[in-house]
């Protein structure tokens, strides 16, 4: 993962993301979690007050955090309901990988 590599530089890094059980378990030093859409990390566009919200939570993060292994979880929901929010911003059909995934699940 690049954010241990960068911080064997002695840079610190923080991880906001939408999985943040998988970036514990892929060793991230220090993980914000948020309830949002992939690539919404930090809110919907133009939404000033949700992405410093986010930011001031992954400051907050870097600034506690004593050892590898911290997780925030910041407690602000989709200002959409996230069925919703899911539908509108996947593609009306689903990528080739995806879709072999589905078949390979049954959920074709």
């Amino acid at each position: 993962m690049l954010a241990r590599l960068i911080e064997s530089l002695g840079i610190p890094t923080v991880t906001v993301t939408m999985m943040p059980e998988l970036a514990l378990k892929m060793r991230a030093p220090r993980v914000v979690g948020v309830e949002f859409p992939f690539g919404h990390s930090f809110g919907t566009p133009h939404n000033d007050a949700l992405m410093l919200q986010v930011a001031r939570a992954a400051c907050e993060a870097l600034e506690e955090a004593g050892a590898p292994g911290y997780r925030l979880d910041v407690e602000t929901e989709w200002p959409v309901p996230l069925e919703v929010a899911y539908k509108t911003w996947h593609p009306p059909r689903p990528s080739p990988v995806v879709a072999q995934m589905l078949k390979s699940r049954g959920q074709s």
